[in-house]
């Protein structure tokens, strides 16, 4: 755990190295977020992958799914309580 923890920061670290000193050509830069989102999606389908084949995950899934609606709802309705609050407080109100 502790090795693959350390081998994510060196990546992080020496992509952030790359990016402040090396002068990357334009067309790289251009496309660079279409690599990120090729990616992300790719991630995305492996973790798929993954759940799928965690027979308790799939066993719970319906359980898993409640809770899941129950946190977004409150984490969306306190979001929306606390903006509000905090404009009435330091803003006075003013949209």
């Amino acid at each position: 755990m502790t090795t693959r923890l350390l081998m994510y920061l060196a990546i992080i670290i020496l992509g952030g190295l790359i990016g402040a000193n090396i002068k990357l050509k334009e067309n790289f830069i251009k496309r660079l977020g279409s690599l990120q989102t090729a990616c992300l999606l790719f991630l995305l389908f492996v973790m798929g992958i993954k759940i799928g084949m965690d027979d308790k995950v799939i066993n719970s899934f319906l359980s898993i799914g409640l809770n899941a609606t129950v946190i977004s709802i409150f984490t969306i309705g306190f979001s929306i309580i606390f903006t509000f609050i905090v404009n009435k407080l330091f803003f006075g109100g003013k949209q």
